[in-house]
C-alpha cells in the first residue's frame, strides 16, 4: 500500500494500523515518507534510487520515529538528502561508511602495530603506549577519525595544561598518527587536525652539575661502595646495588644514555681503541668513546672468561646473561644523599656536555661524542659556550681596569709627548 498524502502531524496521527506494514509517501517532497508497521509503529524515512531512474538501486534511510521527531524536522532532513541525491550523492552509503569508519582508538591500534613497533626502539614504544593509554584513549578514543576537528584536538591539548610536557608529547604523537591516517585512507589529504594547534611553552629542563656537586657526588658514591648509605629523610640506612653504582659512574664519565650503559656488552668493548661499538643505540650504530676513568672502571670489573655478556649485571648471582634493567631507585637514594634533589640520570649526560663546552670543545665534536643524529640536538648547549667567553672578557677587562686605575683608585694618565 503506497498512498500519497501531505505528511503532517494530524495526518500521521490519524493513520491506523492494518495488520500489515505499509508506507505513506509525501505528496510534496519526492521520497519523503512514513513507514507504518503492522502494529502501528510509525517511522519517518526517505526513499531514493542511486543514479536515478527505475534502473537505479533502491535505498531507504530511516529518519526517526513519530513522536520523537516532528514531521517538519523529518522533512528538513529528507530535503537535505534529496539535495545530495540530486547532486549525484548517495547519503545512505555515506552514513553506512561513517558507521563503520575507524575510531581514534582503532587508528592508534594500527599506528602502534604498523609504525611504532616496527620503527621505534623498545623504550620509545613503551613511552608511546603509556601516552596512548594514559591520555589519548580515555579522552578521544571513541571519536571517529574522519570527524575529529582542530577544535577537538585543541580542547584535548588544553585539558593537559597542568602537564605541558606530556601535553606536547601527546599532541606530537597524535599529529603523526593523523598524518598516517591520510596515507591509510581514513582522512582526506592535508586535513591533519593537529596542524596549527599551538604547543605549550617548555622551559629548559637541563640541569648541569657544578664542580662542587661533582665532588659531593663522588664522595657519596665512594661511601655507597663501602657500606650502607645514610639518605636524608630516611631513618634506616640504604644498601646500594654495586652494579647500579658502576652504571652511574660510567654515565658520568661517558655522557652515554642510560639504555646504552645498561645494555653495554663486553664483546662491544675495544680497550685498545678506547671505545665501545654499540650496534644499535637510539640513533643507530654508535661509537661510545671511553676516557681513562671509564676504562679503569671497566678493567676493575669481573669480565667473563669468554669476553661476552652484559657489563652491568642484573640476574641472580650477577649472571652476565641478564642485564640490570633499572637504576632509577638507586639513583634517587644517591642523589638525595648528595643533596642533588630533582637531578635526573639524564642530567649526567647534560653535565658531560656542559663540561665539554666549558673546555672549549666545538658543538660538532660534542655532538659526535654524544652520538647526536641531528645538529639541532647539540645546539641546545650553544648558550653554554658564552660562559668561557664571559669569563675571558671579565679577566681581560679587569686587567685593563686595574692597569688604568694604577693601584691608586683612579685611572693613571700617561701624558702624550709632543714630537720635537
Amino acid at each position: 500500500m503506497g498512498n500519497n498524502i501531505k505528511i503532517t502531524k494530524r495526518a500521521v496521527d490519524a493513520t491506523k494500523p492494518t495488520g500489515k506494514r505499509f508506507t505513506l509517501m509525501d505528496a510534496q517532497l519526492k521520497g519523503f515518507c512514513v513507514r507504518v508497521s503492522a502494529t502501528g509503529i510509525k517511522v519517518y524515512g526517505y526513499r531514493y534510487r542511486v543514479g536515478g531512474g527505475r534502473s537505479g538501486r533502491g535505498r531507504w534511510l530511516s529518519i526517526g520515529p513519530h513522536g520523537t521527531i516532528t514531521p517538519d524536522q523529518a522533512r528538513n532532513i529528507a530535503q537535505g538528502w534529496a539535495s545530495e541525491v540530486a547532486a549525484g550523492g548517495d547519503p545512505a552509503s555515506d552514513r553506512d561508511a561513517k558507521r563503520i569508519a575507524p575510531t581514534i582508538s582503532e587508528l592508534l591500534d594500527r599506528y602502534l602495530s604498523d609504525h611504532v613497533d616496527r620503527k621505534n626502539k623498545a623504550s620509545t614504544a613503551k613511552n608511546v603506549r603509556n601516552q596512548v593509554s594514559r591520555y589519548i584513549r580515555p579522552m578521544l578514543g571513541n571519536l571517529k577519525v574522519a570527524d575529529v576537528t582542530r577544535a577537538d584536538i585543541s580542547k584535548f591539548h588544553s585539558s593537559l595544561a597542568s602537564t605541558p610536557y606530556a601535553a606536547n608529547r601527546a599532541l606530537a604523537l597524535l599529529s603523526k598518527a593523523f598524518g598516517l591516517s591520510e596515507v591509510w585512507g581514513f582522512r582526506s589529504d592535508h586535513t591533519n587536525p593537529c596542524t596549527r594547534v599551538e604547543r605549550f611553552e617548555e622551559k629548559p629542563r637541563e640541569r648541569f652539575l657544578s664542580e662542587q656537586e661533582f665532588a659531593t657526588l663522588g664522595e657519596v658514591l665512594a661511601q655507597a661502595e663501602t657500606g650502607p648509605l645514610h639518605v636524608h629523610g630516611r631513618s634506616s640506612l640504604v644498601v646500594i646495588n654495586p652494579q647500579a653504582i658502576t652504571a652511574i659512574r660510567l654515565l658520568i664519565f661517558t655522557g652515554a644514555r642510560v639504555s646504552e650503559i645498561l645494555g653495554l656488552r663486553w664483546e662491544w668493548i675495544n680497550f685498545d681503541a678506547k671505545l665501545a661499538e654499540l650496534p644499535d643505540s637510539k640513533t643507530g650504530k654508535k661509537q661510545l668513546y671511553l676516557p681513562p676513568a671509564a676504562l679503569t672502571i671497566l678493567r676493575d670489573l669481573d669480565c667473563p672468561s669468554n669476553g661476552m655478556g652484559f657489563v652491568i649485571r642484573g640476574g641472580a648471582g650477577d649472571s652476565p646473561d641478564v642485564p640490570l634493567v633499572n637504576i632509577k631507585d638507586p639513583w634517587i637514594y644517591i642523589r638525595n644523599a648528595a643533596g642533588l634533589d630533582g637531578v635526573r640520570l639524564h642530567d649526567l649526560r647534560h653535565s658531560f656536555a656542559s663540561t665539554a663546552v666549558a673546555g672549549g670543545m666545538s658543538l660538532p665534536m660534542i655532538g659526535a661524542l654524544l652520538g647526536h643524529a641531528d645538529v639541532k640536538t647539540t645546539a641546545r648547549y650553544a648558550h653554554l659556550s658564552d660562559d668561557p667567553l664571559r669569563d675571558a672578557a671579565a679577566q681581560i677587562g679587569n686587567k685593563i681596569s686595574d692597569a688604568m686605575l694604577g693601584g691608586k683608585g683612579g685611572a693613571k694618565i700617561v701624558p702624550i709627548r709632543k714630537k720635537q
